[in-house]
């Protein structure tokens, strides 16, 4: 069973492979990061915008069949109609600034408005169209209005989705195609309706997949665009874009942001001593150990070297000394000669500093650093120069000055 799971994701879901967590991700929005939320954002907004500017074109021109094919009346309305669907369409497709706190909302919200038009538009024009005194051109025209519900369906094939937003927008596509199905007092017949719900069943489940295999796409890119090779922590490019977002909306929300800086003691005696790949794994550790015990919305940052900042959103500095000795007693790792890895940190909280931007709440974690360094390194400088002792010692010789990291 395994190894032909192994075969499918290799074959179907490539580049990577997939892990439970991410099919749960592939089948639900819940639990994906700030940044691919923000990067699927931009993509749907961007399509929703591309297809809305063809659709604005596209419509209005339909008006001359309206014209040629049905009594001045009837396509007046018609063209009336069209000309309503293009403005919603125009509405969408013109340029606008990307929400910085909801980017992910205001992207479905666009996509859900642009989705409801075409099933909307053959709703109305069931009731603008005389169905029972149709000619065989006029005939041709409204069944091919009947297709506007599925062919919305098949074009959500083109959105990175998950399944259950999928399901969710096509829901009240289905029911218009229904609702549409049963005007004039007409009922559900199996022969006559079944093969219609079929095709836009299968559609929709065209689309699941599609939309899924994009989402896993555009993850793999995201992850390997964002993270540290090594450790599998954020870029500093990657971790700014982070920082910069959390501080804005920390700001707006009046919540705290905390930043703690890492530095790992001691790093370039341990290089020198037992090579760089033991210094690696030594940064690979810490990223593990840290990450087991950071909470599910912090965000780890390599900056450098051995270098890396924890994001804490909505801790505030008094919560900030039991934090960080429950990361210190969980262990930042070993050192080859057995002794425990440890860390000089320093702490920046965004209301007690009073900072003004994410940048000066770094800079003032990344002095605070210095302090405990200097200070005797295995502890934390704090907002107000409170000193907090993480643990015993490392038994190493401490190296001379000359030499520390």
């Amino acid at each position: 069973m395994k190894k032909l799971w192994n075969t499918i994701t290799e074959h179907i879901v490539a580049p990577t492979q997939l892990t439970g967590d991410q099919v749960l991700g592939l089948l639900t929005p819940i639990g994906r990061s700030v940044h691919m939320r923000r990067h699927a954002a931009s993509v749907i907004i961007a399509r929703v915008q591309l297809i809305s500017a063809l659709f604005a074109l596209l419509v209005p021109l339909w008006s001359v069949v309206d014209l040629l094919v049905f009594d001045m009346r009837t396509a007046i309305w018609l063209v009336l109609l069209r000309l309503v669907s293009a403005a919603v369409f125009v509405g969408l497709a013109w340029p606008r600034e990307v929400s910085p706190s909801r980017p992910y909302t205001q992207a479905v919200i666009m996509l859900l408005i642009m989705l409801m038009v075409p099933p909307t538009f053959y709703l109305v024009s069931l009731q603008i169209i005389d169905a029972s005194a149709l000619n065989d051109s006029q005939r041709l025209v409204m069944q091919l209005y009947t297709f506007m519900p599925t062919i919305v369906l098949g074009g959500l094939a083109i959105f990175p989705l998950t399944a259950l937003e999928i399901l969710l927008l096509s829901v009240p596509v289905l029911g218009i195609a229904v609702t549409g199905m049963l005007s004039g007092g007409a009922e559900l017949v199996l022969d006559q309706h079944g093969a219609t719900l079929w095709f836009m069943l299968m559609m929709m489940g065209v689309a699941m997949f599609s939309g899924m295999s994009q989402s896993h796409y555009m993850e793999s890119l995201v992850y390997k665009a964002m993270t540290d090779p090594l450790t599998g922590a954020y870029t500093r490019r990657s971790g700014t874009e982070a920082l910069e977002l959390m501080f804005r909306l920390s700001s707006m929300s009046g919540k705290p942001l905390a930043v703690a800086f890492f530095d790992l003691d001691h790093f370039k005696s341990l290089n020198d001593a037992y090579g760089h790949d033991a210094g690696d794994q030594a940064l690979c550790t810490l990223v593990t150990r840290l990450r087991e015990t950071l909470r599910r919305g912090d965000v780890l940052v390599r900056w450098g070297g051995e270098e890396f900042i924890a994001v804490l959103p909505e801790m505030p500095a008094d919560q900030m000394p039991a934090f960080l000795k429950r990361l210190r007693e969980a262990g930042f790792g070993r050192r080859p000669d057995g002794s425990p890895l440890t860390a000089s940190i320093g702490v920046a909280e965004s209301l007690q500093d009073r900072v003004l931007d994410w940048t000066e709440l770094v800079e003032l974690a990344d002095q605070r650093m210095y302090v405990a360094k200097h200070g005797g390194r295995d502890r934390a400088v704090l907002p107000g120069d409170l000193t907090v002792m993480l643990g015993v010692p490392a038994t190493a010789a401490i190296p001379t000055a000359a030499s520390a990291g």
